[in-house]
């Protein structure tokens, strides 16, 4: 099609972000919004749009765009495959959900919060879209930019502690992924990505861009032991941006792994597939492990991203269609269901200014209808059978009962400890004797918050019951992944 609807996905926040910067006044708040949120809901509908045109039954690049930007040297060049679409409808779901939710929770500065929410959509859609080695680490790296204002400038009273870790942590990461991305170009002459596909990068050079790639995919995903920044980012973090960052921050690491580290590098990431599985099968132990020590429950649910996000490298590094696609249905649900756990938090936050879980207790019988959403959320984080979140853990853990037993089996204990330290919270904050008087003046659920937690609460029921849309939208481009994968392990 003549239109060019990736860069008008990418673009779009920005121009309504660009209005936002001439209504300066703070009496123009409900102006502000109304643009902010008009414009991500045209984003998300043309993006819904996009998936109707998109067809699944074929694993090439469509709606490709490519124009010269710096001559012989660099092209703008996007374009959407099965694996990528996904996340892109994720990313404009999720913003407008974002937006609503500042009603509550943004009290300053309203107009510059949007304006970073809004930019920061246009670099998380282009990371998704690039299809230009370098396009794709100027948008991933351009992401933290905003997310760096929004925890730095609207978080809690660490917040500049917090946001400078975040930043050091990824840029720091990336560097590597700089210094690779120009290697690949003296190697092959371009950074073209469907060009290096075809030519395939020399084995002898595989394995030292294969970890200069997963130094800042790592960092980003984040795996063990560099994953000490996001508990703190998460905490300090207003609620929009905690959603921003599990939803779908994290999830750019993730599609990098399958999009670089798989299919540009296959020999390399035979040979280091034991230190990811060592490194899910710790993160997925481990951080769930702490999860259960946690008293704040921002902080449990971020360890517990962590733990997902491990069984994530799990199922790609199976090379399994079932491994892979679990990988990223369990992206999207957790895209979802993350979500969904931090804005849960921040209702009670907004009303008695406390994450601790000793604070609550009995909100069944005070604040019913979020009793129940919160509900669904949890169920659909421990994986329970008609929620999004078992069909890609289930897919995971087939893909790696195929590829390796053993560590099938040590994974497998995450899914219980899973299921310990999320039940257990939502026992000590949902049941019991109410003990803290203060309790008894909270409200349920306004119109706005219930919206919001329904939006998220049918889609993850929905793709429980019939995941064949997101199945059907991966199946191809998964298929000729692995395809592709194991030609080139044959022919090097």
């Amino acid at each position: 099609m003549n239109f060019p609807i990736l860069s008008s996905l990418i673009l779009l926040p920005s121009i309504g972000a660009l209005f936002l910067l001439f209504i300066r006044s703070e009496k123009s708040k409900r102006t502000v919004k109304y643009v902010s949120l008009f414009t991500s809901l045209v984003n998300f509908f043309l993006s819904i749009y996009l998936w109707i045109l998109f067809d699944y039954k074929t694993s090439e690049f469509q709606f490709v765009e490519d124009r010269i930007w710096i001559e012989n040297l660099i092209n703008y060049k996007v374009g959407v495959d099965g694996i990528s679409i996904l996340f892109i409808i994720l990313t404009t779901f999720i913003t407008p959900l974002c937006i609503i939710s500042v009603n509550n929770s943004i009290k300053d500065r309203l107009a510059e919060f949007l304006i970073a929410v809004l930019i920061m959509e246009s670099f998380m859609i282009g990371v998704f879209c690039s299809l230009d080695l370098v396009v794709f680490y100027l948008f991933f790296e351009a992401g933290l930019i905003p997310m760096f204002l929004i925890i730095g400038i609207w978080g809690g009273s660490r917040r500049v502690y917090s946001a400078f870790k975040f930043f050091l942590y990824t840029l720091l990461g990336s560097v590597l992924m700089l210094v690779a991305i120009i290697s690949i170009y003296w190697i092959s002459g371009t950074t073209d990505i469907t060009k290096l596909y075809e030519l395939g990068i020399d084995v002898k050079y595989q394995n030292l861009l294969w970890l200069a790639f997963f130094s800042s995919f790592a960092v980003k995903t984040p795996m063990w032991p560099v994953h000490t920044w996001l508990p703190d980012a998460h905490v300090e973090a207003p609620t929009a941006g905690s959603v921003l960052l599990a939803a779908i921050l994290l999830k750019m690491a993730g599609y990098g792994f399958i999009r670089f580290s798989l299919g540009l590098f296959p020999v390399a990431s035979e040979t280091f597939t034991p230190l990811i599985y060592s490194l899910s099968v710790i993160a997925i132990i481990f951080t769930s492990l702490i999860a259960l020590m946690q008293e704040d429950m921002k902080k449990l649910i971020a360890y517990s991203s962590v733990a997902h996000m491990g069984f994530v490298t799990l199922g790609i590094f199976t090379i399994q269609q079932q491994g892979i696609e679990g990988s990223i249905i369990q992206m999207i649900s957790h895209g979802l269901v993350s979500a969904a756990l931090f804005l849960s938090v921040g209702v009670v936050y907004d009303r008695m200014h406390s994450r601790l879980i000793n604070t609550y207790g009995g909100l069944v019988s005070i604040i019913p209808k979020y009793s129940v959403l919160f509900m669904i959320f949890v169920l659909a984080s421990l994986g329970l059978p008609g929620t999004s979140g078992f069909i890609g853990e289930f897919l995971i853990l087939m893909g790696a009962f195929k590829d390796n037993f053993l560590v099938a089996v040590v994974a497998s204990v995450g899914v219980i400890l899973g299921a310990a330290y999320i039940l257990w919270m939502y026992k000590r904050v949902v049941f019991g004797k109410i003990i803290n008087s203060d309790l008894k003046q909270m409200l349920d659920l306004n119109k706005s918050e219930l919206f919001i937690l329904s939006c998220l609460a049918i889609p993850i029921l929905f793709f429980g019951f019939y995941p064949d849309p997101l199945i059907n939208t991966i199946e191809v481009s998964i298929n000729d992944l692995i395809k592709m994968y194991n030609l080139n392990l044959i022919d090097k």
